[in-house]
């Protein structure tokens, strides 16, 4: 099957990650790491704003109360003004970790990791917020991504994305993670698995941080799909649109030489294809009662 990416805006991101569609707004939501910035793009109108936040903001996801939340450095923050608020809640860690990745599960948990910022030491932690405290459930990765969960909340799925390994597990009730069972290991030539999201058939897509495009995989851990990019380093997916089957993905820059840009000029972009599926709708994240 071909699919075709193009690109949606010339962002230069230094690390696109985090898209997220907000369906209430009809537009995608998504953070520059390196670059301190929160951008928001709105399809229908072709209008795009970007919110110079500061810090590291890693993820953007709804609050049921009508509000988001990102996550920076080793805080939750709210998103108010185009500025972070004073953060919900601190994630006790070692001082060179920052937030990654995140998601939303049915029950409107918040599930997120954390990793080593200068990317040496294996600190990174999936958690999740209960109430306002961070529980820590699984890791021990210098840099987790994911996580994602299935539509019923019952699998778990991360990635310790330096050896290429993406993991599942059980949710049970607590909630507490099972026994983490090998999913899928990527080969050199593949690249490093980065952000994941499930589609509305339980396959997983997986963003190639320098594999020049994403993959999807059947819950077997078959590879079904490859949608090529023209960038070496591709963050992550989310579904979007009214029917949610538009996945937009970011990429990045960072690291990249003169050469490298030379050769790759899209680099840091927002993209977008038409996916041969739909997506799942993201649940908001509760607050504490």
């Amino acid at each position: 099957m071909n699919v075709n990416c193009r690109l949606i805006w010339p962002t230069q991101a230094l690390l696109g990650e985090g898209p997220m569609w907000l369906p209430a707004e009809q537009a995608l939501y998504y953070v520059d790491i390196k670059g301190g910035a929160v951008h928001r793009h709105h399809p229908a109108s072709g209008t795009h704003e970007t919110m110079a936040v500061g810090g590291a903001p890693s993820f953007v996801l709804p609050i049921a109360d009508d509000g988001l939340l990102v996550g920076s450095r080793d805080g939750l923050h709210v998103l108010e003004g185009g500025q972070l608020r004073r953060p919900l809640a601190r994630i006790a860690m070692p001082a060179h970790n920052r937030t990654n990745d995140a998601t939303v599960d049915c029950h409107g948990r918040l599930w997120f990791g954390t990793m080593d910022d200068e990317e040496n030491l294996p600190t990174g932690r999936i958690y999740w917020l209960d109430g306002t405290v961070p529980r820590e459930m699984a890791g021990g990765a210098v840099v987790t991504n994911g996580p994602a969960i299935s539509a019923d909340g019952r699998t778990l799925y991360h990635v310790d994305s330096p050896n290429r390994e993406i993991w599942r597990h059980a949710v049970l009730d607590g909630p507490e993670l099972g026994e983490p069972e090998l999913f899928v290991r990527l080969t050199e030539a593949e690249g490093h698995p980065d952000g994941i999201v499930l589609d509305s058939e339980n396959c997983l897509w997986v963003a190639l941080w320098d594999g020049w495009g994403v993959q999807r995989y059947a819950p077997d851990g078959t590879l079904l799909l490859r949608v090529e990019l023209p960038c070496a380093r591709v963050t992550k997916i989310a579904f979007g649109g009214e029917d949610l089957q538009t996945a937009y993905v970011t990429t990045a820059r960072v690291g990249l030489d003169e050469a490298e840009l030379a050769r790759q000029p899209l680099a840091g972009g927002l993209f977008a294809f038409d996916a041969p599926v739909a997506g799942l709708p993201l649940p908001a994240v509760k607050r504490a009662s």
